[in-house]
């Protein structure tokens, strides 16, 4: 895609709406000013306002980044989609395309996931060499079954050596690239080891950890555990810790980081279909709260989604590929509106700009925003048991060696 030098959609770009999801922290209580935060440093590189935009596979590609970074004046952090490592080594032609970086993108981000240290450090040094990246994140904290099946994602860091080995190679490799890890809290309530895991980060030079406050047990149901962000601020001093998890708005990250301590958030499903939550941000940080002004109505919506769409075109280099790749924002992004049925489902099959276009005109665009329009989107099913390799919990250190063949050899969504 050719680098967009086109003006932020700034006519969308709203301070947040207070949160009214019931599975917020924040739903219901009174707006909080945001705390005395420094900058976010990873590295060398500085991040103002302390927010990061969360790998999400098959959403935060190259458009998205644009669509959020466009609202807040570039200012954060947006990182790509999971890459794994593998596919990465053997340039697969898929995951070449997903590593693409905007040409205003800085720094860039890029998130591996790996289960072999040899691989993971191989795809850390391709990236060193060929100057694919200037941050490089892991995942440990993915709980879906094609991943922890393998022993990768959230699974990984119940084994301890395992994971020690694969962050050696992963830093050992970076050069001056600061590594910094995603987790979650363990597999389930029996099986916690995000205290661990941020130990041996800091042992083996990551330059921050990252919580989301559920067990992979969890998946994303039920209410993030801030609480246990605290305490691994608490056990880990020497490196910025960052907080993830019900982060619905504004007001949500500014509690999260008056109630933890934490050096910064991570947003991930609060910003499906809001991609000005980034401005929001932006807002609360350098302007002492996130306030009330007006939200946008949803002609300022579907404005952004179009756009949003459009950039999806140019990156894959299709119009029709875009738009259909489009259509999974369609419920975020309509989330509380009064959109019929047939009109919701026009929208999602649409093949081209033009027929986005003509059901936008056959719909209501001044409806205001939605008393209820916040809360939890994207996937929120309830905890299910943890898909594992065969006897790995047995041992918390010891496992046979897990390979390159563990890994998909393609990455994204």
């Amino acid at each position: 895609m050719t680098a967009d030098t086109t003006a932020p959609v700034t006519d969308t770009r709203t301070p947040a709406v207070p949160a009214t999801g019931t599975d917020s922290p924040a739903a219901g209580a009174p707006a909080a000013t945001a705390p005395a935060a420094g900058a976010l440093r990873i590295g060398p590189h500085t991040v103002w306002p302390p927010v990061v935009l969360a790998p999400m596979a098959g959403i935060t590609n190259a458009p998205f980044r644009t669509l959020c970074r466009e609202f807040s004046g570039g200012k954060g952090l947006f990182v790509s989609e999971m890459i794994t490592t593998r596919a990465l080594v053997e340039r697969n032609e898929k995951t070449m395309h997903l590593i693409h970086f905007d040409a205003t993108e800085t720094p860039r981000s890029i998130q591996l996931y790996g289960v072999d240290p040899v691989t993971v450090g191989k795809a850390v040094r391709m990236i060193v060499d060929e100057d694919l990246a200037d941050h490089i994140d892991l995942n440990f904290g993915c709980p879906v079954p094609k991943v922890t099946r393998k022993g990768g994602g959230s699974a990984l860091p119940f084994k301890r050596n395992l994971l020690r080995s694969i962050l050696r190679e992963a830093v050992g490799n970076a050069g001056d690239l600061p590594v910094t890890i995603k987790m979650r809290k363990g597999i389930d309530d029996d099986h916690l080891t995000y205290l661990d895991a941020g130990r041996i980060a800091v042992e083996e030079g990551v330059t921050a950890v990252a919580l989301h406050g559920r067990t992979a047990a969890q998946h994303y149901g039920g209410t993030a555990d801030w609480d246990a962000i605290a305490r691994l601020r608490d056990h880990v001093t020497e490196i910025p810790v960052l907080g993830n998890g019900d982060i619905w708005c504004a007001d949500d990250a500014v509690r999260m980081m008056r109630a933890t301590g934490c050096d910064g958030v991570v947003v991930g499903r609060g910003c499906l279909g809001r991609p000005w939550l980034f401005g929001d941000l932006v807002a609360a940080f350098e302007e002492g709260g996130p306030g009330a002004p007006a939200a946008p109505d949803f002609g300022q919506v579907t404005r952004v989604m179009r756009r949003h769409a459009e950039l999806l075109g140019e990156w894959i280099g299709d119009e029709a590929r875009g738009v259909i790749d489009f259509r999974k924002h369609v419920p975020w992004y309509t989330k509380g509106f009064s959109v019929g049925s047939d009109a919701r489902r026009a929208l999602a099959t649409a093949s081209s700009l033009a027929e986005l276009d003509e059901q936008f005109a056959a719909l209501d665009l001044t409806q205001p925003w939605p008393a209820h329009a916040d809360g939890p989107r994207g996937r929120t099913a309830p905890g299910k048991r943890v898909v594992l390799p065969d006897g790995w919990l047995n041992d918390p250190y010891e496992c046979a060696a897990l390979t390159e063949d563990a890994e998909s050899d393609t990455s994204g969504g």
